[in-house]
């Protein structure tokens, strides 16, 4: 008799080669892509020089991408970024992909079709499960530990158990996945799925954009997820085909899996939703932020610098002007988003309403440049993370949100919803 499996167990058994495995287990499985940043590669270059290797396990089955503190903002960043570029071209590493082309390393490699359903990725960052969107199984591991599988091209991984989230109703205006994630979290808390499977499923999920799917996947670390996963559909298959030429393998659960627990949640009356500081799991619906000045508004990062994030921001900011009290700094996720929005005047839109635009990166989202706060300052972000000091100062504020309530409080020069515009 088959072992019923849910669809992160059956990945992980693939790239074992196993016919099944359970939670708890400890398996050595394939990679089939290993990613690292600029501040994450440095220390896997270290490591797997200290291993004694002649050459990486498959120069296709890397990627480099430096994206944090790029354009290179002092001394130490750019020596980091050249380590990484030095051993990109030593290794004749392909998918080495510079600022020109680039980008957010967890906008682009989906963009470049370089993660399909069915893959197995490890990445050097903790947001490398934002691929759990296109089916396949992605998480983020330590810098060594990526060192050793960039020589090897495998890993060891336990078996996580399964949460599954089942969305029901229908959305709001103004809500999408950054709010399904936010209020998920504010019901398990940041630690509610600590090394744990969040298989995110039911109608809601399967009427959501592939956008909003990556935002959602991406964020799933915040509740301390192994990795957070979408089974792939017709709406995958549409955003992967015209990007790569490999065969997805589609897995999806069984309908008798077995999982941890099974949630429910109904969206018939989510409104926005909003995470205050410290933490992305302290979220109030919209109407119960009250009055919260900004000092700045961020919409960009890996979890909302995507174009339908862009054109949402653009929609409600059109023929509106940023308050005077408050700066708004946009930050494209790649390059080609950026070309988009400006063939389709989206930038122009932007920065008509008094938007500063950025290039491709990471910037202000970890306090890293382009947008960090001084002392006492308060920013509204689409990002995923408001620890204390996360963007800056570390008496300042973070508030998470989507882009549209982001849009909205730029204009307001306060927290607030496009409805009162």
């Amino acid at each position: 008799m088959t072992t019923a499996m849910t669809i992160t167990e059956k990945i992980l058994a693939s790239h074992a080669g196993l016919d099944s495995v359970r939670p708890g287990d400890l398996i050595e499985v394939q990679v089939d892509l290993a990613l690292a940043n600029d501040i994450t590669a440095p220390l896997a270059i270290r490591m797997f020089e200290e291993l004694g290797t002649d050459g990486v396990f498959d120069r296709e089955k890397i990627a480099l991408i430096p994206d944090h503190f790029v354009p290179n903002k002092d001394i130490p960043s750019a020596q980091q970024a050249k380590m990484m570029r030095e051993f990109a071209l030593k290794h004749s590493i392909k998918n080495y992909i510079e600022l020109r082309d680039g980008g957010i390393e967890h906008v682009i490699l989906p963009e470049k079709g370089l993660v399909i359903p069915g893959d197995l990725v490890m990445g050097a960052d903790s947001h490398t499960c934002t691929y759990g969107a296109l089916g396949a199984f992605s998480t983020g591991v330590g810098s060594t530990d990526l060192g050793a599988v960039m020589a090897t091209g495998k890993t060891w991984l336990k078996v996580p158990p399964t949460i599954k989230l089942e969305y029901e109703g229908n959305l709001q205006p103004w809500v999408g996945g950054k709010d399904l994630i936010l209020v998920t979290l504010g019901m398990l808390g940041v630690e509610g799925a600590v090394y744990k499977a969040l298989e995110f499923s039911g109608p809601v999920i399967e009427k959501l954009s592939m956008d909003q799917r990556l935002s959602m996947a991406n964020m799933a670390v915040e509740g301390g997820a192994k990795n957070g996963i979408v089974a792939p559909d017709e709406i995958t298959l549409a955003y992967v085909r015209p990007r790569s030429d490999r065969e997805p393998s589609l897995f999806h659960s069984d309908p008798n899996a077995d999982y941890e627990k099974r949630i429910e949640i109904n969206v018939d009356q989510l409104e926005p939703q909003v995470a205050f500081p410290h933490s992305p799991d302290h979220v109030r619906p919209i109407s119960q932020v009250g009055q919260v000045s900004v000092d700045q508004v961020f919409i960009g990062s890996c979890t909302n610098g995507r174009f339908e994030d862009l054109k949402r921001a653009a929609d409600i900011l059109k023929g509106r002007s940023v308050s005077k009290e408050t700066r708004l700094i946009v930050i494209p996720g790649s390059s080609h988003i950026y070309i988009r929005c400006v063939r389709e005047g989206i930038i122009e839109t932007l920065l008509d309403a008094g938007a500063v635009i950025g290039p491709p990166c990471c910037g202000p989202c970890l306090g890293g440049h382009m947008g960090v706060l001084a002392q006492g300052e308060r920013c509204i972000s689409t990002s995923n993370r408001n620890f204390v000091g996360r963007m800056g100062h570390p008496e300042s504020e973070v508030y998470l949100a989507n882009p549209a309530i982001a849009a909205a409080s730029a204009v307001l020069g306060r927290i607030g919803s496009p409805n009162e515009l």
